[in-house]
């Protein structure tokens, strides 16, 4: 099964109510084996950068399975405007 950003994308945004979603995939070759992504919910308010990586990684279990690298950054709305005006 081949991932692609666009699926990564529909699914964070689905499943955890994101407002924003940011993929890139950054394999050397665009082979979907690694990807970036930028998580903006409110789902993370309250919690600890280990509790939101690991709800986003319940999110992309099946995706994680065919995926070697995955780097995440997870914000809240706040968060993201703030460093919006940074």
């Amino acid at each position: 099964m081949e991932i692609t950003c666009d699926q990564i994308r529909e699914k964070l945004t689905q499943k955890l109510g994101a407002v924003h979603v940011d993929v890139e995939d950054t394999s050397s070759n665009r082979c979907a084996a690694s990807f970036k992504v930028l998580v903006v919910s409110t789902e993370f308010e309250g919690k600890p950068l280990l509790q939101r990586h690991r709800l986003v990684n319940m999110c992309l279990a099946e995706e994680l399975k065919e995926i070697h690298a995955f780097e995440q950054k997870t914000l809240t709305p706040e968060q993201w405007e703030k460093q919006k005006s940074q």
